[in-house]
């Protein structure tokens, strides 16, 4: 059964609409924070109140339907960033993102902000995003190659899309489990673009987890230790045969596909941003390399816990025509299986990656 496993505790991070205020030009959310832009809050001071949205999105929101060039006339550069606003959804890891709208030509000033959004967040979200496939595959195609997912369900007639369902009769969804896709190939995918075509009434979150901000809390030693260990990661055993049952008929297939494994160690190098991330998961990481399955256990099962401690975590809430693209590298993330007999409907593109060191 493909990534089933009981929810874990996690922040719930509210994604939903936020308050439009005009006398105000900080987002507020129990506290008024001044943000720098990429993520680090510079100063807080104590404030009541919701959410609020600087008085330019409203005008922004006045002037939805002209082009997203004419929609950024006049806006001030706040937060270290020009054409587009960036909400952080916690300290560790997300940021919803307003300002682009994707469907039309995103130029290359503004696609610089959305990439440095991106590296800083781990997660970035959109909202009211109406795309066709043709316009989702152009997007992708802004950040790498497009890689052909092996064992989903592609779109009819977009094999580059793959399909991420639940219907109504369906027990089980994909993705229940604490994972970081593609970690089984050799040049592990750089991220995932999952667009939102119908999701039910409720339920049906995503949480993320940041695997930076997982690896910063652990204790020096630690840190040590794992800085010289290596994992094995394998699709056998989630996408293989006998790996799952009737219920993901016509959603999962080619299991004689399944036949990747792959060595990276336990803590990588982030390609962009220098970082050290944690790089092991729940879904695909087998043992260490050089240890038993047995002898692996308990200390992935430490890590397993360790990431995915509330203060890591942000929580989005989907509604149709929203799209999430998450960092592989960096994050992990699990699809909430909350919302029996109601459908759930996603469109995902993966972002080719190369190899992970040290």
């Amino acid at each position: 059964m493909p990534f089933h496993h009981p929810v874990e505790p996690a922040h719930r991070v509210a994604c939903l609409d936020r308050q439009l205020a005009s006398d105000e030009s900080a987002f507020v959310t129990g506290t008024e924070r001044v943000i720098d832009g990429r993520g680090d809050r510079s100063a807080t001071t104590p404030a009541a109140g919701a959410w609020r949205r600087p008085v330019d999105l409203i005008q922004n929101a006045a002037s939805a339907g002209s082009s997203a060039g004419a929609r950024r006339e006049g806006m001030e550069s706040r937060n270290g960033y020009r054409t587009i606003e960036v909400k952080p959804l916690s300290e560790a890891v997300g940021a919803e993102i307003f300002g682009a709208d994707l469907a039309s030509e995103v130029d290359d000033e503004q696609f610089s902000e959305i990439r440095d959004a991106f590296h800083a967040h781990g997660v970035i979200f959109f909202r009211e995003q109406d795309l066709t496939p043709e316009q989702h595959i152009a997007f992708a195609r802004k950040w790498g190659d497009i890689n052909v997912n092996r064992f989903f369900r592609p779109v009819d007639g977009y094999p580059l899309i793959a399909e991420v369902r639940k219907d109504p009769h369906h027990e089980n969804n994909i993705g229940a489990k604490w994972h970081t896709d593609h970690s089984y190939d050799t040049a592990p995918a750089l991220g995932s673009l999952l667009y939102a075509r119908e999701v039910p009434e409720t339920g049906g979150d995503t949480q993320f987890a940041s695997m930076r901000a997982a690896f910063d809390a652990l204790s020096e030693g630690m840190k040590e230790t794992l800085r010289g260990m290596n994992a094995v990661h394998s699709s056998r055993h989630v996408f293989g045969p006998g790996s799952y049952g009737a219920d993901y008929e016509g959603r999962l297939g080619r299991q004689e596909a399944a036949t990747q494994d792959a060595v990276h160690p336990v803590v990588i190098r982030h390609p962009a941003t220098g970082r050290e991330c944690l790089y092991v998961n729940r879904s695909f990481t087998v043992r260490f390399d050089g240890w038993t399955r047995e002898e692996s256990a308990p200390l992935l099962e430490f890590l397993y816990r360790h990431g995915s401690r509330p203060e890591f975590t942000c929580r989005f809430h989907w509604r149709r025509g929203s799209l999430a693209f998450w960092d592989n590298r960096a994050t992990w993330h699990y699809a909430l299986n909350d919302y029996p007999g109601e459908r759930r409907h996603m469109h995902r593109i993966t972002i080719e990656g190369t190899p992970l060191g040290r």
